[in-house]
């Protein structure tokens, strides 16, 4: 099998990987990139004795460590000062080890071996950055889910991360309806809605009226993860572990530069 075979399978992954880390879609595809260039021009070497998953991460994060900002583009004005003072509250590694694990569903040991940590190593840094992520959050929640039993445990667990889910909407009109009623500081979004209309167009029309962070909510991650559009920062597969939500809103109310809090609201 040819190395793009045993790789294919987990890009879009990685690619979600990279974005969730720097915050940023066109700055984590760049680091995916130069992994992927490194490898194919035989500078960086996939471990045998690791499953390809596990290498290709590996490798990704050999190329994170050694060029660090150097790669990275610059951000908007406006965002820089906000992005990068959360990202200096939370050591890199320490957010590796979170959302290898959380975000990605590695093992801790699995995630030792992509850092180059010892067991005791990654699960005192999961529990650093948790503590530090959690110090963020708090803020009014839109749900966009037509599945009331997936809804209601949407609900459950952004109310036990200690936010408030201000509604939930089925459609396309009632998710517009409910912004117009109560600024969300963040937007759970599924991608088919009840009457057939799209999680995606309610977004748009949101992001129309005003900035907010959304996560996608997919049983299919790879039909929104192709490289050749315009692609969600944070997403969430389905079937979901409480964990990946817990994550991935975590990441997305860290990194959005201008996130409406509880405390702020």
């Amino acid at each position: 099998m040819s190395l793009l075979a045993r790789l294919a399978p987990h890009l879009p992954y990685v690619r979600r990987y990279g974005r969730a880390l720097t915050g940023d879609q066109t700055t984590g595809d760049h680091y995916v990139r130069v992994a992927l260039e490194a490898i194919a021009a035989g500078e960086k070497a996939l471990d045998s004795a690791l499953t390809p998953r596990v290498a290709l991460y590996q490798v990704f994060h050999a190329i994170w460590c050694t060029t660090g900002a150097q790669l990275e583009a610059p951000a908007s004005e406006g965002t820089v000062d906000d992005a990068n003072a959360r990202l200096m509250r939370i050591a890199p590694r320490s957010r590796q080890a979170f959302l290898l694990t959380a975000l990605e569903g590695f093992t801790p040991s699995e995630a030792a071996q992509i850092l180059g940590a010892s067991f005791d190593e990654v699960g005192g840094l999961i529990a650093e950055a948790q503590s530090e992520i959690d110090a963020e959050l708090a803020t009014d929640v839109l749900i966009i889910e037509d599945e009331p039993v997936i809804a209601a445990d949407i609900e459950a667990l952004v109310t036990e991360l200690g936010h408030t889910v201000i509604d939930i909407a089925a459609t396309r009109t009632e998710a517009v309806d409910a912004v117009g009623r109560n600024r969300p500081g963040l937007v759970l979004a599924d991608i088919q809605l009840a009457d057939g209309s799209s999680g995606i167009d309610a977004v748009k029309d949101i992001l129309a009226k005003l900035d907010v962070p959304v996560i996608f909510i997919t049983a299919f991650p790879e039909r929104l993860l192709t490289g050749e559009r315009p692609e969600p920062t944070f997403l969430i597969t389905k079937p979901f572990q409480p964990e990946t939500v817990k994550a991935a809103i975590g990441q997305a109310l860290f990194f959005h530069p201008r996130r409406k809090s509880k405390a702020a609201a």
